[in-house]
């Protein structure tokens, strides 16, 4: 089923499993030092819930040397938040209300200095989580080279990507894929030298 911004979610409720998040030895945007690879400035940004889109974002960030960036909501989701089962939870709720744009504490200020930009989340109901939308309306895209990631308990990445990108409204968005949050180096590497840009 296409979903576009202006439609609601439908169908069952997909979450991604639960993980421990791993420390990663990588920049943030917070960092000074400029991320510069082959010239372009990269940047990771990823909304996890859970920490497993957190470790496969880290992976990321190691093979492209980029800056990561965690969407963080300002209103943390619980454990009952989360509940795909309660058709009351905040997620299905706000899964299934079009207009839903959960609010984001902070920002990323240098935006603009950026040329690639991966962007990574889980799969819920189907879809990328609405804060990802609410993102994707924040910051103008224009000239950049986005690239959507997702990992998912067993939904593949469907149009949320599409949807992502009918809020952003510009930009270059290439076709993302789901991958596992303990995704190794090797396959990190192999999926982005097969996207065919130049980082």
């Amino acid at each position: 089923m296409l979903l576009f911004c202006g439609c609601g979610a439908a169908g069952e409720s997909q979450n991604s499993t639960t993980e421990a998040a791993s420390e990663e030895s990588v920049q943030t945007v917070n960092d000074e030092e400029d991320t510069e690879m082959n010239g372009s400035r990269i940047l990771v940004a990823y909304f996890s819930a859970t920490g497993t889109t957190k470790r496969l974002a880290g992976t990321i960030a190691e093979v492209t040397g980029g800056d990561l960036y965690e969407i963080v909501p300002e209103e943390p989701y619980t454990d009952d938040d989360l509940n795909y089962n309660d058709n009351s939870s905040r997620t299905t709720i706000e899964q299934n209300d079009s207009g839903s744009r959960p609010a984001i504490s902070g920002s990323i200020e240098n935006f603009d200095d950026y040329d690639v930009v991966f962007l990574g989340y889980p799969i819920w109901w189907y879809d990328a989580p609405h804060i990802m939308f609410t993102f994707a309306e924040s910051y103008d895209f224009e000239g950049k080279t986005v690239i959507p990631f997702c990992t998912s308990g067993g939904s593949g990445i469907g149009t949320s990507g599409d949807n992502i990108e009918s809020c952003a409204g510009s930009g270059t968005w290439l076709d993302g894929a789901r991958m596992s949050g303990s995704a190794s180096e090797s396959e990190v590497s192999e999926w982005i030298d097969g996207l065919g840009i130049t980082l």
